[in-house]
Formats: structure tokens, sequence, C-alpha cells
């Protein structure tokens, strides 16, 4: 299997080149060869295995090829899922006025994407003022309620998970965390 890592190595500058070819940003091409790289080496060593042993290095060439072409079209691919879509909301939150005469009637709207631009102000301030609502109808509950939805929501534990660490029966925390879920948005929403 070294033998075939070592080779795939090589055919990233191969794969660039393919990339191009459905994208002209040097960023995205880079992102979903890398993307791409990863992909070959997390795959299953039994198939990975068989396509090169059946065409050599042209099969997984092939096979990377497709696998490429699906990730910078598909919405679906992980490469879509981890870059893309990220971008593309960070797109709708920045921007830059420019105005184009002295009298300032006329407006540009331009996008950039780029991480400083981001108003953190905005996403910190929003984010924060939702913790704290909850927080404050959280008081409103008893401390069983309260604690067992801490632990689900603020430490991210699973229903199995947290059934394990408290010994409380699975369908009583989903009961428990369901009510308290709907008491909130009804309080929230107020």
């Amino acid at each position: 299997m070294t033998k075939i890592y070592e080779e795939i190595s090589k055919l990233s500058d191969k794969f660039r080149t393919m990339a191009y070819g459905l994208t002209t940003d040097k960023n995205e091409v880079n992102e979903s060869v890398q993307e791409l790289m990863l992909y070959l080496l997390q795959m299953n060593p039994v198939t990975l295995k068989a396509i090169y042993d059946k065409d050599g290095i042209d099969g997984v060439t092939r096979y990377g090829a497709v696998a490429l072409r699906r990730a910078l079209t598909s919405p679906r691919s992980n490469y879509f899922y981890k870059y893309r879509k990220y971008y593309t909301h960070i797109d709708s939150l920045t921007s830059e006025v420019t105005y184009n005469n002295k009298e300032e009637t006329e407006m540009t709207t331009t996008y950039h994407k780029h991480l400083y631009n981001l108003p953190n102000d905005i996403v910190d301030n929003y984010q924060w003022t939702s913790l704290e609502r909850i927080d404050k109808a959280l008081d409103s509950f008893s401390w069983y309620d309260t604690k067992v939805f801490q632990l689900y929501y603020y430490e991210n534990n699973t229903l199995d998970s947290l059934a394990k660490k408290t010994g409380i029966s699975r369908n009583s925390l989903f009961t428990t965390i369901d009510k308290v879920r709907t008491e909130l948005k009804y309080i929230l929403s107020e």
C-alpha cells in the first residue's frame, strides 16, 4: 500500500491541472485537490488496491478525476460543506459600499471573500444575547431539568452517552430534554 500512496502523492500536479478545467480560482483548486488527496488516503485500502491492481495508476487517476469533479460541482460533497458553503455565507455578511460621485447618490456594493471582513461584533453579540436569554429562561426550570438540558446541549452529549454517564434511562432523558426545549421555544418567542 505504501507504493500506491507514494504514486498517488505524485499525482497532485495532475489533479491541480484537472481542477483548473472546472474552476479558475487558485484557492478552490488547491483546497479541492487537498480534499481529494485526503479522500484517497482515507478511502478503503481494499477498494484502492483493487482499482490499482486492475488499471494501475491510470485507474487511480481516473477515479480521482471523477471524485474531483463531484467535489467541485456537487452541493452534497465534503468539499462543498467544508469550503464553498462557508464562504458563500461569509459573502452574504460582508460588503463594502463606495460612492461613485460627489453628490453621493449612486452606490456600488462589492463583496469580498476575506475572513477579516466578517463583522465579528454582530455575530458574537447575537450569539451571546441568545445564550444569555436561554440561561435566564433556564433559571425558571427545576434543577433537574436545567442540569439535564445543559449536559445535553452545552457539553454536546448524545442521549446514549448521557444515559451511560448519569444512569438515567435514555427515554427519560429524551422526555425531559424535549419538554424543556418545547417550553424554551414558547418562553423565548414571547
